[in-house]
């Protein structure tokens, strides 16, 4: 019942002479001699005696543009303020930028660019894009890569970790939401808008997994991320008679889908998945339409939490970036450094700043808690860190756009499912 998540054949055909040369080509370039020493301490790509370069690989001009520039900028106010503290292991972070505007060749051509400068990736967006040089990264490159992007199909790697609930184990939760609210019922259908590739299809997973354990049916309806008008998907879900939809696509196709089902008045809950909602939106026309029927589900309290992680760091980040809002892109690339720093630190204490020593490192991780209302596990490259979600909703009046409805949970058929089953 539970399709296996692939990249889209399109992304593979735009990919696969861009990944064989990168293959081919990185190999020679890099240094393949890690064990340099330096201050005690084994160094290598690109680790000197002052410095740990790390690359960052994000959208700033595409379909997650928002949240590619709030997930840098707090990576980077991390960067400033861990330098500030002295550095980790005496050295300097530095991160390299690069923005690969969600397109498939761009974002490979940027990881083959940096991938021998740096020690590892404490960003990478994008599901397809990282799925794309998994094998790469698993069987040669060896870096440490912590991805805004949460596919199962990203699981049992010791190099690429997923920091948070993936998709379908995330749907899962959602739909129990629904269904612990008594939004739907058994017997109901709901819909499934999401987009093509491996951060639509691990979440369809999910919400078929949700389905075939509640009594309920599944209407599905494929998107690509260049598609914006969710006209189309609303008229075909409300003749189905859906009592719910899930949405995993982004901000943009949330607010036109709920936009337009409000139109219709086709008023039934849509919940999305993590990267699905900006607080952007609350100040257009869709606004008060996702105010009312739009529910967030995360692996992260919000940015608007009044717990004192969120509160801390959005009364920091506020005055770095004082032009820019908050949004829940600020946790995410926030908790992406603060694991990645937390390793990086064990492997100073081991005296082994390589690649090799780095994801050792993590694998000590278990219990780790950065003030953001989930306790995550990196010691099984085989699990996501957490099965846990928060269930947020829209609310204007809430820095950040989304105040708290549930609590950290992991539904009961999420417990036992396998992800990427």
């Amino acid at each position: 019942m539970n399709p296996r998540p692939r990249i889209c054949a399109a992304i593979v055909a735009a990919l696969a002479l861009t990944i064989g040369a990168a293959g081919c080509s990185s190999k020679a370039t890099k240094d393949d001699s890690p064990d340099k020493s330096s201050g005690g301490v084994k160094t290598g790509n690109g680790v000197t005696a002052t410095s740990i370069p790390l690359g960052v690989l994000t959208d700033l001009t595409g379909v997650y543009a928002s949240l590619g520039k709030s997930v840098t900028q707090a990576q980077q106010l991390w960067v400033k303020q861990t330098n500030d503290a002295g550095g980790i292991c005496n050295r300097k972070i530095e991160l390299t930028v690069r923005d690969h505007s969600y397109d498939p060749q761009k974002a490979v051509a940027a990881y083959t660019e940096l991938e021998p400068k740096v020690l590892g990736f404490v960003q990478f967006i994008g599901s397809p894009f990282v799925a794309a040089v998994k094998q790469r990264i698993d069987t040669q490159d060896k870096g440490l890569v912590l991805p805004q992007a949460w596919s199962a199909s990203l699981l049992g790697s010791p190099y690429i970790r997923v920091l948070g609930a993936t998709y379908d184990i995330e749907t899962i939760n959602a739909v129990d939401y629904l269904l612990t609210q008594k939004l739907i019922a058994k017997g109901d259908k709901i819909g499934h808008v999401y987009f093509e590739g491996d951060y639509g299809e691990n979440a369809l997973a999910g919400s078929k997994y949700a389905a075939q354990q509640a009594g309920l049916t599944v209407v599905e309806q494929k998107i690509k991320p260049t598609d914006n008008d969710m006209s189309a998907q609303v008229a075909a879900l409300k003749q189905a008679g859906v009592k719910a939809i899930v949405l995993s696509a982004g901000p943009r196709q949330a607010a036109s889908l709920v936009g337009v089902a409000a139109a219709v008045k086709f008023n039934i809950p849509i919940i999305g998945n993590n990267s699905a909602f900006a607080p952007q939106l609350l100040k257009t026309a869709a606004g008060p339409a996702l105010a009312k029927m739009y529910l967030v589900a995360a692996s992260t309290l919000p940015i608007g939490s009044t717990e004192p992680g969120p509160t801390k760091l959005a009364k920091e980040y506020s005055a770095a970036y004082p032009k820019d809002g908050l949004d829940n892109g600020v946790v995410a690339g926030w908790s992406a450094a603060t694991v990645y720093g937390e390793a990086l630190k064990k492997a100073c204490t081991d005296k082994n700043l390589t690649r090799e020593g780095v994801d050792k490192a993590l694998l000590t991780i278990k219990g780790f808690d950065n003030g953001f209302g989930i306790t995550h596990d990196l010691s099984d490259p085989k699990a996501p860190s957490t099965r846990e979600s928060v269930i947020m909703k829209p609310d204007l009046t809430v820095p950040g756009g989304l105040k708290v409805v549930q609590e950290a949970a992991v539904a009961k058929a999420a417990e036992s499912y396998t992800p990427g089953s």
